[in-house]
């Protein structure tokens, strides 16, 4: 039983840890998301000289992502509770799909339980995301292109939207989790090695892949630009003066 239990809440004991050791890494090397802040900032620099509607379309794009996975994670919560008022035929299921013994009704209760909060963690972390995107678009329509937008208000927005994505993020990654959980049906040790691989591929995502080493040179080549430009200014500045 000690077993079990512990194989059941593997998953939602790594999503934990997971989340709190992210920050700890970034500090050492950037993730992807860090990375993509940069250009968050960016884009609120550059929102605030255009009157357009194409930031209200890009804002408009991420929300309806977000909607739609919160959508998604109130069905799974459904969906489990369906599987509920159901266990004596999943338990004739697990007879012939489990590879090592037969779970016991409190086992599987206790599984479907840990599912469960693993779905309700999602869908607080995306509508929380999708109010915090909310909540930048207001600031973004607020914007007085009738004066400088000052650093300080930039960098308010900016983070007002770093963290709709930190929370899109988090939603994401309790859907990797609990994918992880489904292993466990068939072996419970099983769950626990789904889930290290899931934690390996996410790891992969956020600091090796192909996308971070892409979105990491836009980062330099905008920033090599940003410096050339105030060395331009400098230089016209200071050839003014004589």
């Amino acid at each position: 039983m000690t077993s079990t239990l512990f194989t059941s809440l593997f998953p939602l004991l790594a999503y934990y840890a997971y989340n709190l050791l992210v920050p700890l890494v970034e500090k050492r090397r950037p993730s992807l998301s860090s990375i993509m802040n940069m250009q968050r900032r960016r884009w609120v620099s550059n929102a605030t000289r255009r009157e357009t509607p194409f930031d209200a379309i890009l804002s408009g794009n991420i929300m309806g992502s977000v909607s739609f996975l919160a959508s998604t994670s109130v069905l799974l919560v459904l969906a489990v509770f369906a599987v509920f008022g159901q266990v004596p035929a999943v338990m004739d299921t697990l007879g012939t799909l489990s590879v090592e013994h037969t779970f016991t009704v409190a086992d599987v209760q206790i599984h479907l339980m840990v599912m469960l909060t693993m779905f309700v963690l999602a869908f607080f972390a995306f509508t929380l995301s999708l109010r915090q995107f909310n909540h930048f678009c207001i600031m973004l329509g607020a914007l007085d292109h009738d004066r400088v937008t000052s650093e300080e208000e930039i960098d308010a927005i900016t983070r007002m939207n770093g963290l709709g994505a930190k929370n899109f993020n988090s939603g994401i990654r309790a859907y990797y989790f609990a994918v992880s959980t489904v292993a466990w049906f068939v072996s419970e040790w099983l769950a626990v090695v789904a889930c290290l691989v899931t934690i390996l591929i996410i790891a992969h995502r956020e600091f090796f892949s192909t996308a971070h080493r892409t979105a990491a040179t836009a980062a330099v080549i905008a920033a090599r630009h940003r410096e050339k430009l105030k060395e331009g200014e400098v230089r016209v500045s200071g050839d003014g003066g004589f």
